[in-house]
């Protein structure tokens, strides 16, 4: 067990994954939050840009040439896309763990990344140790790692919502698999945006990224890894007139072994001793804001005898598992720890 205080530092802590991981970390019972960096606001204390975190975080923005990182013991990325890797030689090398929560090492096919992120990889070698933080799939993988890349949103909720019948083989890949995913506006992050504006979202539905989106290839990779082969996979993300909050629904053809299955044990086996996946009853149907500020997933799943097809309904809160909460439970496994401290927060009803 951890005997001292995990000294923390952010980089870019200003936007909504930044100011979700201060809001967990601060409560977190074996974490100091050492440094907290930002070029626009260095000198600004944390709590003024943040009010919600008023008597919580004592800690003013720094510049980054000002930081030194190399004290932490574990370093979070909540940057654009290309800051973590221009970093993570110096953190590496000087033995500080590191978690990205943009899609710096997440990729391990460098073409893909660089294909759809239109940057060069800076640092190879160490994506090629670093480690998809997805716990529920890669927990031993997470313990061992220096690097973590922090799943994305979408991911998380497709790759949860379909691990359990592609480890097991029960979905006829001679078909498409299909998610309709929906997220609510802070998936966009905290930039001005004329499509995020209120007179923009709000009363408003709409897909975007209908002819390639950048979580695309992450789910194509990871349901290589689960099927052993390269399955066909249909993605089309929605952005919904609310805040926060994730929902997918996936439609998957059943083998005929699947079919023979008792899909809702399987599920509930798979998922018992996950602290964080909640399988709910037949005939559930999983809410947004049943997950709205915690660490939950929960899914619903809805087979349809006639068709052979079935319906997986899956949510969760787009800043915290779909982010910065899972960050934090990755830190936690990193560093030997119970991975549900600092996020048994009960998620807020209504």
């Amino acid at each position: 067990m951890q005997s001292k205080k995990i000294k923390v530092g952010i980089v870019g802590g200003t936007g909504y994954t930044g100011v979700e991981l201060l809001r967990l970390l601060a409560q977190h019972p074996d974490v100091e939050l050492s440094v907290i960096t930002s070029r626009g606001e260095a000198g600004l204390p944390v709590a003024d840009m943040f009010p919600s975190l008023r008597g919580r975080v004592s800690l003013v923005f720094t510049d980054p040439s000002q930081a030194d990182l190399t004290l932490c013991d574990v370093v979070f990325f909540a940057t654009p896309h290309g800051v973590a890797m221009s970093q993570a030689q110096a953190l590496v090398a000087a033995g500080v763990k590191v978690i990205d929560l943009a899609a710096d090492f997440r990729l391990q096919d460098i073409t893909v990344f660089e294909k759809w992120y239109k940057l060069p990889h800076s640092c190879p070698d160490i994506l090629a140790n670093a480690v998809y933080g997805l716990p529920e799939l890669y927990r031993e993988q997470v313990r061992s790692a220096q690097v973590i890349g922090n799943p994305g949103c979408y991911p998380t909720t497709v790759l949860l919502g379909l691990a359990p019948l592609l480890e097991q083989g029960l979905v006829d890949l001679s078909i498409p698999i299909v998610s309709d995913s929906k997220s609510g506006v802070s998936g966009a992050g905290r930039k001005a945006e004329v499509a995020t504006l209120f007179a923009e979202a709000s009363d408003n539905m709409k897909a975007y990224g209908v002819s390639g989106h950048r979580h695309h290839p992450e789910i194509q990779e990871q349901l290589r890894q689960l099927s052993g082969v390269a399955p066909q996979f249909i993605f089309v993300p929605h952005l919904i007139p609310m805040i926060r909050g994730m929902l997918s629904t996936m439609y998957v053809k059943l083998t005929p072994e699947g079919l023979k299955t008792d899909i809702q044990a399987l599920y509930e086996t798979r998922y018992q001793r996950e602290p964080f996946v909640d399988v709910l009853p037949p005939g559930s149907l999983p809410e947004t804001r049943t997950v709205r500020g915690g660490n939950h997933l929960r899914l619903a799943l809805y087979p349809q005898a006639e068709t052979g097809y079935l319906t997986i309904i899956v949510v969760q809160d787009n800043l915290v598992k779909g982010a910065a909460g899972q960050a934090v439970q990755n830190m936690n496994i990193m560093f030997d720890l119970d991975e549900r401290t600092g996020l048994e927060v009960v998620p807020l009803l209504p």
